[in-house]
């Protein structure tokens, strides 16, 4: 009877070890046994436990028919469906969130000066493909909602990026001014801010996104603006509920979107993808020693087969694993637009090679690996 006991300990031990295994590319099951449903996600660590907000997906479209899902987490592992955090508005209701609406990327960041927990996400209004560009805001009393959306809008209407030059601002060339995109001359057209000063008095494009709070509480709007063509970092006001004004455009015209940040030393990371749709493409890393810049650019950081595609995946967001030091997780999505619901994760620990970045290919992993 002793040894049938320790046998079934010991196997109980074994399973339970097994469980906390972070398996990239698999099937990944919540307490019920679901695959978990939270794309383009991000994740909020509060009072000992991780929250994951992602889009929840239907079976056969991208449009949000139900809003943004949340999960909990004590081990990052082990996930319990805490429901529809922020939902969408009925079919008819005129909402900017409206049932069908293209809603993306929702990030969860929490305020210590209001207590409120506030999702940022990139939005598209029912209808009208893609052609919005917005950003979303709602905000809650509590982590896992509901949330209340609060408005949406293009950011940063009626003012300049700090790091755009007078010349550049007063230029007047003209989108309508080229007959062909691509070109030479379209390029640099582009990269002196051909799209910007188009959108300048309405608000700059804001599609794919992440949100990053700094370790003196400032947050920043980082997103694919000018058409995808340019990335814009930009500052948040103190309640992180809309814009100040402040923001730069970097990398103008290098066609950067699923962009996803973390700060190290001193030094902060930004990795990107390119824009292919839903197909993968080869990751872009950034760094620099402010977050206004300058930003230098580096060499793809995946390492290994299929490294040019990311692993068959795109970057969403890099996770700080709570307590443990320079520890960061790298979450992507490897989309699956024939069957959306479907999409799985990739998630990948970043290790350092000669003090940059570097993503390998695992086919499991546990958090053992940051000790």
């Amino acid at each position: 009877m002793k040894s049938i006991i320790y046998s079934f300990l010991l196997s109980t031990l074994f399973l339970s070890v097994k469980a906390q295994d972070i398996k990239p590319g698999a099937i990944w099951p919540d307490e019920q046994g679901i695959h978990v449903n939270a794309h383009g996600g991000g994740i909020l660590y509060s009072n000992g436990t991780y929250y994951w907000f992602g889009e929840h997906k239907s079976e056969k479209t991208s449009a949000a028919l139900k809003g943004v899902t949340c999960y909990s987490s004590k081990n990052l592992t082990d996930w319990k469906n805490e429901g529809i955090a922020l939902a969408v508005m009925p079919d008819g209701s005129g909402s900017d969130i409206e049932k069908g609406c293209v809603l993306e990327r929702p990030k969860v960041v929490y305020n210590e000066k209001t207590n409120k927990y506030v999702m940022w996400f990139h939005l598209e209004l029912k209808g009208k493909g893609y052609d919005a560009a917005r950003v979303g805001v709602a905000v809650s009393d509590k982590v896992t909602g509901p949330y209340r959306f609060i408005h949406s809008y293009r950011p940063c209407a009626g003012k300049w990026p700090d790091n755009m030059s007078e010349t550049e601002r007063t230029s007047t060339v003209k989108p309508e001014d080229f007959e062909k995109w691509w070109t030479p001359e379209w390029r640099q057209a582009v990269e002196e801010g051909l799209f910007n000063r188009r959108d300048h008095a309405g608000g700059q494009m804001s599609r794919d996104m992440t949100i990053f709070v700094d370790q003196d509480k400032k947050a920043y709007h980082i997103y694919s603006s000018e058409e995808n063509l340019t990335l814009q970092i930009a500052e948040l006001s103190d309640d992180y509920q809309s814009h100040t004004g402040k923001y730069i455009r970097i990398f103008p015209g290098g066609h950067n979107e699923a962009p996803a940040i973390f700060k190290k030393n001193g030094i902060y990371y930004l990795i990107t993808s390119g824009c292919t749709g839903w197909d993968p493409n080869e990751a872009r890393m950034f760094t620099a020693s402010s977050i206004w810049g300058p930003w230098k650019q580096h060499p793809n950081p995946c390492r290994g087969d299929d490294a040019n595609l990311t692993f068959h995946s795109q970057s969403t967001y890099i996770l700080p694993v709570a307590g443990k030091k320079d520890a960061f997780i790298f979450m992507a999505d490897r989309w699956t637009p024939k069957h959306p619901s479907d999409a799985r994760y990739i998630w990948l620990p970043i290790q350092f090679e000669n003090g940059l970045p570097v993503l390998k290919w695992m086919d499991k992993w546990n958090l053992s690996i940051f000790d």
